[in-house]
């Protein structure tokens, strides 16, 4: 049974796609992340989060990215690789007001040049904000 302090972070696990047994790897974990939404995925895949360092086929990639984390767009055809053919790359960024904010239309004028599209973007916990990425239909 959820508790009542877990459905928010639950539902966010959900509405980013994330379903049991799913392999969830992410890139760019610092201290600055949420650790609530962290728990929520593992929760919901009934396991661990696999490190960059993974080797599987993944299905959902969480990217913290960061206003100095570098190029985003050699970052995303770098984490796109080992992704399943229905796989969603999910650019976790603070949010406005935050340490290390982008802004939505940097990530937005990356993702065509990378055979990418924006699906939709969303909150992902109090300091951060989500944008689902997929590769583009072709």
């Amino acid at each position: 049974m959820v508790a009542a302090g877990d459905a928010g972070q639950n539902s966010v696990a959900e509405r980013l796609g994330v379903k049991p047994d799913m392999v969830v790897q992410e890139i760019g974990w610092d201290e600055d992340v949420d650790d609530d939404l962290r728990a929520a995925i593992e929760e919901q895949i009934g396991g661990e989060i696999l490190d960059e360092d993974a080797q599987e086929v993944i299905d959902v990639v969480l990217l913290w990215w960061r206003e100095d984390d570098g190029d985003l767009g050699d970052t995303l055809i770098e984490v796109r690789q080992p992704l399943s053919d229905d796989g969603v790359i999910w650019v976790l960024t603070p949010k406005t007001g935050q340490p290390g904010h982008v802004e939505p239309s940097e990530v937005a004028e990356v993702v065509p040049a990378v055979g990418l599209s924006q699906t939709s973007n969303i909150s992902v916990g109090p300091g951060w904000s989500g944008t689902r990425l997929v590769p583009r239909s072709k």
